[in-house]
């Protein structure tokens, strides 16, 4: 074959290429809107046209024999229905795979959850199943964190409001016995209205703190103080309130031991803790406050002598208004009012803005809360 008859072929070749592919596009072009399966074969027709158009034109343009021409014919035409199957067997695979990803993300708004299946024809195909599994499943996760959300938040609508209806009812009774003259000693019912207006600003506090921290509107001022120190001024805040309990401090730490803390706010959560073990241990029964570090991180234990808390309450203790089962509720002989049952949700969101976690466990004897701070809080005193 001379140069100029591989120039020749080359030429037509390209020339049929070019317009099949114009054609092509055309087509895919006016194809837009159809599956993907469809418009694949479109374009493996194509190529696979374009090549046996080739082979025949050049094949009679080689002056071949009548015969010759027949059977290179006859070779192009079945190498491109072989090829055609070959492209349909793949649209087939394409669009199975499609209508699994189609079904798995219908199931996936009508809130089921799915789980890949090992019938991917490709890898990608593979990796997009996974994604729409792992979507699911967070979907899921997600939707049943927000159901507990409503129904804690509809508890503490429900005790809320009635925590707010007592004292309130109390003060109109007594104000009503005031206005009719009816009691023997004003000052006394002065002095229980009072309390009573104190004890709903302090649940209105705490609700106004409670919405700060969900909010992320918590503005913590850092400093480096003693951790010790800290707790000694929570345990003084809570002494008054403390009846005959004894409090005692057990540390180890030493007292240049620092930690950066915003000191008022991690004062309250443990107070707070205090409080909740006040309300719930008898009134004989020691109250220990334990500083240590534990796996270097400092660490703040509130141990008590109560009844403790059933395993199935541990999960919710630190939700807004959960006032857990009979098995821990307040001792009569407490000294200090109820609560909204907002004070533990409150340690949690104070402890989160710092970076570390409170838990809650059962010991020998009573109940254990722990505040563990972050180990980089931990540093020198200077």
């Amino acid at each position: 074959m001379t140069l100029h008859d591989l120039g020749s072929v080359i030429a037509i070749t390209l020339a049929i290429s070019v317009v099949t592919g114009v054609v092509g596009v055309g087509v895919l072009l006016l194809l837009r809107r159809t599956p993907l399966y469809v418009q694949l074969a479109t374009a493996l027709s194509v190529g696979v046209v374009s090549v046996v158009a080739s082979m025949i034109a050049v094949a009679n343009l080689m002056y071949l024999s009548p015969h010759d021409l027949v059977v290179a014919i006859a070779v192009a035409i079945a190498a491109g229905m072989s090829s055609l199957l070959v492209a349909a067997t793949l649209c087939v695979w394409v669009a199975s795979n499609m209508r699994v990803l189609s079904q798995a993300a219908t199931r996936i708004g009508k809130g089921e959850v799915v789980v890949p299946s090992t019938r991917a024809g490709s890898a990608e195909f593979a990796r997009v199943e996974e994604a729409l599994a792992h979507t699911s499943e967070q979907l899921r996760l997600s939707r049943e964190r927000e159901a507990r959300v409503e129904a804690s938040r509809r508890e503490l609508v429900a005790w809320i409001s009635h925590d707010l209806r007592t004292p309130l009812a109390g003060i109109r009774a007594m104000a009503e016995a005031l206005e009719d003259d009816m009691v023997d000693d004003p000052g006394r019912y002065h002095r229980q209205m009072r309390a009573q207006v104190e004890l709903l600003a302090s649940m209105v506090d705490d609700l106004f703190d409670l919405s700060r921290i969900d909010a992320g509107a918590l503005r913590l001022r850092f400093e480096d103080v003693s951790l010790l120190d800290v707790v000694s001024d929570a345990v003084a805040d809570v002494r008054p309130a403390a009846g005959e309990r004894e409090i005692t401090v057990d540390s180890a730490l030493p007292r240049d031991l620092a930690v950066r803390v915003d000191p008022g706010e991690l004062s309250r959560a443990i107070g707070n803790l205090l409080m909740n073990a006040v309300q719930h241990t008898p009134p004989t029964a020691p109250i220990t406050v334990r500083v240590e570090r534990v796996e270097d991180r400092p660490t703040v234990s509130v141990i008590d002598q109560g009844p403790g808390i059933d395993a199935d309450d541990l999960p919710r203790l630190f939700e807004p208004g959960w006032r857990g089962s009979a098995a821990r509720t307040p001792h009569a002989g407490s000294g200090s009012p109820p609560g909204a049952g907002l004070g533990l949700a409150i340690v949690r969101g104070i402890v989160s803005a710092h970076d570390g976690d409170v838990v809650a466990t059962n010991v020998t004897g009573g109940c254990r809360f722990d505040i563990r701070l972050p180990a980089t809080s931990a540093r020198a005193l200077t």
